[in-house]
C-alpha cells in the first residue's frame, strides 16, 4: 500500500521549487497529482500534518484526491488546520492520532484598492466561507449554522473533539492491547482476553 504525504506548507505549483529552496517542508498539487499516478489505483494511505496554506492549491490537492480511483485513508498524524482540514476530508476514511489536531476557520485573505475592488474581496471571502460549510457540514452531518459558528471561532479540536463532531471516524491506536496492569501486592490483574485464552495453553 502506497504513502502520501501531505505536510509542511500547502503551495501552488509554481511555488514549490521557492518553498524547496528556502529549505521549507511543502506539497503542491503536482506532487500529489504524480504520486496518485504511480499509485495506479491501489489503495492508498494519506498523511496528514500541515497548518493549512494557500486555498487554491488546497482545493485542487482536495479534488485529486476525491477523483482518484482507489481507497483512500487519512491518517491525521500531527495538524490538519485550515486548507489542511479539509484535505483530510477527500478521504474514504479518516484517522486522527491521539495526539494530532484539527482546526477550522474562516476564509481569510489581503485586498487592496477602491471600495469596488474590497467589497469584490469580501465576496470572495463570503463565497469562500460558504463552500467550506457546506463541505463540512456533509462530512458531519451538522447544520450549516452550527459549523459557520465552529469556523467563525476558529475552533481547535483533539481527536476525541474531532470524532465527537464528525469530522474523524477514529482515533489511532484505539484498537491496541491495553498492557496487564499490577495491584498494590504486585500480583497481575489479567485482562479478560489473557483469561480466556488460559484454556486455549492446556490443549
Amino acid at each position: 500500500m502506497e504513502t502520501l504525504e501531505v505536510k509542511g506548507i500547502i503551495v501552488p505549483n509554481d511555488l514549490s521549487d521557492v518553498y524547496d529552496w528556502m529549505g521549507y517542508d511543502s506539497v503542491s498539487p503536482s506532487s500529489i497529482r504524480d504520486a496518485l499516478n504511480q499509485a495506479s489505483g491501489q489503495d492508498i494511505v494519506v498523511e496528514i500534518n500541515s497548518r493549512g496554506g494557500y486555498v487554491d492549491a488546497g482545493s485542487e490537492i482536495y479534488t485529486e484526491l476525491k477523483k482518484y480511483q482507489g481507497n483512500i485513508d487519512i491518517q491525521i498524524v500531527g495538524y490538519a488546520c485550515s486548507a489542511a482540514s479539509w484535505i483530510a476530508l477527500a478521504g474514504d476514511t479518516v484517522e486522527m492520532s491521539p495526539t494530532a489536531q484539527l482546526m477550522i476557520h474562516r476564509a481569510s485573505g489581503g485586498a487592496d484598492g477602491n471600495v469596488d475592488d474590497l467589497a469584490s474581496a469580501m465576496q470572495g471571502l463570503d463565497q469562500m466561507d460558504q463552500a467550506l460549510v457546506d463541505l463540512y457540514a456533509k462530512r458531519t452531518g451538522k447544520s450549516a449554522q452550527e459549523v459557520y459558528q465552529l469556523m467563525a471561532k476558529e475552533s481547535w479540536m483533539n481527536a476525541k473533539t474531532a470524532v465527537a463532531n464528525g469530522f474523524v471516524d477514529s482515533i489511532m491506536f484505539e484498537d491496541e492491547q491495553m498492557p496487564a496492569v499490577v495491584n498494590a501486592d504486585g500480583v497481575p490483574i489479567l485482562s479478560n482476553q489473557v483469561i480466556n485464552k488460559i484454556p486455549e495453553l492446556s490443549n
